[in-house]
């Protein structure tokens, strides 16, 4: 019989800093040998859950606490916090906190070197893990400068190296494109399996998460347990949904069509499913749904022609890349970690300049215009609303822009005053930006930018690290913006659901290529296409293949556009 490894008895814990507890009377074990995914919404309290098991908590963040942990049968509070880190290797969401080395391969060594592993072991073990999380060719490299997904494989090679029991996740998927997310799940499958370790994985992303079995899945809401299943227990619920966790395209989409799923149904992966007994609903659904009139194309006020660009010349980053945005559009840019993305939209704000071919803005060339000049058409929000901000108080933060460029202040209070309005943030004008959530600064630095009244915003992954009602939430008022002022909308992303549900078209670039501009339903149903972009291919094709529907881009459009209405209200006629 397994022994349990880790233990909440009737546990609370207070911050020091919060009025309310974070966690109230949590009873919890996990066993040896499992694997255990935790999930719930923002602020639920489950990555407090993980503090507590790595012994951050007490030893880090201080507070009151009730109650009883134990890790192997030891309390947090009583082991020092190094014999605790020996127990349990944990791979933080925030990666460059958890750096040590001045390159990826000492970093990666640091732990071994810490246990005095001879050099050649040692030298043998990093070249292995390294090549298994595919950062063989950066050992050399200073982690800092590399991709957020690239930092990720790096911190998770660090723990990996480490012999300890338990390994912890705190949203591993957070910064991977999908196919190197998928990796990233097959790896600590493979490692659970051959080493016997315990594995906790904390993320928002479950339907990548589950794409390897996991023994439960624990939801955390409101700071207690409000459910602790295996996954076909708890797909068969709709427990995920009114606690504001998505769960899986494929499962919403069975019970959209009528499907009443039960535990040996098998739906806590699609490949284990036996799809046949539902074909015959799922088909009489799709035949029911309206199909909708094509939308018009606007005239294209942004052309990317024939641009290269590379940090060093004997290394391009993009090679003749040529594409048009349009009018009113919301579009993606996607592709793998390190693809370009970035990049691409670095030089249509200016900050580089191509090296070969040019860019369009309304017809014109905007190789002569400086980044100021650009920004007053084009808005670049970035993903860490923390690296735009720069006033302490909101409604200052929102008028700098005008400030800058001279605008009377008279007239810089009208616009602020109705762009606050608009973003939900005028009862909070005269807050202070160190208040808010993270949700509520992203608005801001979007009330920063589209009080410029610019023609096109970008979007670098917008909805990163929120869970499903704070990216409703988010993603709706991105909408209402786009429909309102008719401002296009261009979002670089590594969520395909997003892709999916908020754009129309979807350009796809790889390894400095444009391998495809289409709709994101092509995109995500063509397999050869999803395997050299690194993007992943949506379940719902698996859904539609496994029902016998031959047009699996129609079913996953379909579907899309009945959540949408479905949750909306809307008619599908004004989509």
């Amino acid at each position: 019989m397994k022994r349990p490894i880790i233990e909440f008895k009737n546990y609370t814990f207070r911050y020091r800093t919060q009025a309310e507890p974070t966690l109230n009377d949590i009873s919890l074990t996990i066993y040896e040998g499992e694997k255990v995914l935790i999930v719930g919404p923002s602020g639920s309290g489950k990555s407090t859950i993980g503090n507590c098991i790595n012994g951050l908590i007490p030893h880090v963040y201080s507070g009151e606490s009730g109650g009883e942990i134990r890790i192997k049968g030891r309390s947090p509070s009583e082991t020092p916090l190094f014999e605790i880190s020996q127990m349990v290797g944990t791979v933080l969401q925030d990666t460059d906190g958890q750096f040590i080395g001045l390159t990826v391969g000492e970093d990666i060594a640091f732990a071994m070197e810490n246990d005095c592993v001879p050099q050649d072991e040692m030298r043998s073990t990093v070249r292995r893990i390294a090549e298994t999380v595919e950062v063989s060719g950066l050992l050399r490299s200073s982690p800092f400068a590399l991709s957020g997904g690239q930092k990720q494989r790096v911190s998770m090679a660090g723990v990996m190296v480490d012999d300890v029991d338990i390994l912890l996740f705190d949203e591993p998927l957070a910064n991977l494109d999908p196919a190197t997310g998928k990796k990233a799940i097959e790896l600590i499958d493979e490692i659970q399996h051959d080493t016997g370790k315990t594995v906790v994985i904390i993320e928002h992303r479950l339907e990548d998460a589950l794409y390897r079995d996991a023994d439960r899945i624990i939801l955390i809401a409101g700071g207690c347990v409000a459910a602790d299943m295996t996954p076909d227990e708890l797909l068969c619920t709709d427990i995920l949904e009114k606690e504001g966790v998505r769960e899986p395209l494929y499962v919403t989409a069975l019970k959209c069509a009528g499907v009443k799923l039960r535990p040996a149904d098998r739906p806590g992966r699609i490949s284990a499913m036996k799809l046949d007994s539902f074909a015959e609903t799922v088909k009489s659904w799709y035949r029911e749904q309206p199909v909708p009139d094509k939308e018009k194309t606007g005239k294209a006020v942004l052309s990317v022609q024939n641009v290269s660009f590379g940090y060093d010349p004997s290394k391009p980053v993009l090679e003749d890349v040529s594409f048009d945005i349009h009018q009113g559009e919301m579009m993606a840019i996607v592709g793998k970690n390190g693809a370009g993305k970035t990049t691409l939209s670095s030089l249509i704000c200016g900050f580089i300049s191509p090296d070969k071919g040019r860019i369009l803005l309304n017809g014109e060339d905007i190789s002569p215009l400086s980044v100021k000049e650009r920004g007053e058409s084009i808005g670049l929000i970035m993903q860490n609303p923390n690296q735009m901000i720069s006033k302490p108080m909101i409604s200052e933060e929102v008028s700098l822009g005008l400030r800058t460029r001279g605008v009377p202040d008279e007239e810089i209070q009208t616009r602020v005053s109705d762009i606050l309005r608009v973003c939900g943030l005028y009862p909070y004008r005269n807050w202070p930006v160190s208040a808010l959530s993270f949700g509520q600064k992203k608005r801001v630095t979007i009330a920063s930018i589209l009080v410029m009244k610019p023609d096109i915003i970008i979007l670098d992954e917008p909805t990163a690290g929120q869970d499903y009602r704070h990216y409703t939430e988010f993603m709706e008022f991105i909408r209402d913006i786009n429909r309102q002022s008719g401002t296009t909308v261009i979002m670089i992303t590594h969520d395909m659901h997003l892709m999916l549900e908020y754009t129309t078209r979807a350009v796809v670039i790889s390894d400095g290529h444009l391998l495809a501009d289409d709709t994101p339903a092509a995109v995500l149903t063509g397999e050869e296409l999803a395997d050299r972009a690194y993007l992943k291919r949506t379940s719902l094709y698996d859904l539609a293949v496994g029902c016998g529907i031959d047009d699996a881009d129609g079913f996953t459009e379909c579907f899309i556009r009945y959540e949408r209405t479905h949750r909306n209200g809307t008619k599908a006629s004004d989509l």
